[in-house]
């Protein structure tokens, strides 16, 4: 059997460190995918950016300081009316990505193709995001207004988010073209996505559900074979009404394999049930 390895408890301090360093670069990335992608080929793909570039486009105006123009009242509103949620960590990320969306304004576009712009601009974005919210912050702007809106109508904030990113994407169809506006879509879909993904992870572990009439030599096979544990639950037989037990193990990808070879060779007939753990926290995979 492994040796179970000790690992010291993360403190606060180093934990804050952490969480900062996630905001600050995060706030980072979602500005420099803005400033390279999302801008120059003016794809408004939802939130205080999408406005920002759709108010550069028709006026001129400079993005940066028109996301400080809805980003800093919105923290105020949003502390002044949501009350403590907001802390000093979402206040760092509204202040930092404005600031370099503004340093950065002068950088050459990476592509012209509003395709290439919509898909690397929203991976851009969603990395950003999910970063800066594994930081427990925010960036501010319109998520803050969704959340107002919520309070005060009882809609739920999904449904506000997609209002107020619907009428930013609508306004982009308005402003430049339907064309533009399904860019938008493509690249507000890819953010959502990647946030998921830099949230959760790619599937790294497999949780299998093994229903055996051989319950003690299999969990003494997974014991010394796969080398992981196991956990035993019951399970009724819907047409029998007779008790059954249930093995639960999680194991990575790279022992999927062998469990299933060591499951054959305990009971042929076991029904087995793989799904996907995006995230497994404790002994033997990831600390908390």
């Amino acid at each position: 059997m492994k040796k179970r390895r000790v690992r010291k408890e993360e403190t606060p301090i180093v934990r804050e460190i952490r969480d900062y360093t996630f905001i600050i670069i995060g706030a980072a990335i979602v500005a420099i995918g803005f400033n390279v992608f999302l801008l120059p080929n003016e794809i408004a793909s939802g939130g205080v950016s999408g406005i920002s570039t759709i108010l550069y486009s028709l006026l001129g105006w400079q993005p940066g300081i028109v996301q400080y123009a809805f980003n800093i009242p919105l923290f105020i509103a949003g502390v002044l009316i949501l009350g403590k949620n907001f802390g000093i960590k979402s206040f760092v990320g509204t202040i930092t990505l404005p600031a370099v969306v503004l340093a950065t304004a002068s950088w050459e576009p990476w592509s012209s193709n509003p395709l290439l712009g919509a898909l690397f601009g929203g991976i851009a974005v969603g990395t950003g995001l999910g970063l800066v919210f594994r930081g427990n912050a925010s960036t501010g702007g319109t998520d803050l207004a969704a959340q107002i809106i919520t309070k005060f109508t009882g809609l739920s904030l999904g449904t506000s988010v997609l209002m107020i990113d619907g009428l930013i994407v609508l306004s982009a169809a308005l402003v430049f073209n339907i064309e533009q506006a399904l860019y938008a879509l493509i690249g507000l879909f890819t953010t959502t996505k990647t946030i998921d993904i830099i949230q959760l992870g790619f599937s790294q572990s497999k949780m299998v559900h093994i229903i055996t009439s051989q319950e003690q030599a299999m969990k003494e096979a997974i014991y010394q074979q796969v080398n992981r544990g196991v956990t035993k639950m019951t399970g009724i037989g819907g047409y029998t009404e007779e008790p059954r037990p249930i093995l639960m193990v999680v194991v990575y990808q790279t022992e999927f394999t062998k469990l299933k070879q060591v499951v054959k060779a305990v009971d042929p007939h076991a029904f087995v049930i793989v799904s996907d753990a995006y995230e497994v926290l404790g002994e033997g995979f990831k600390r908390y």
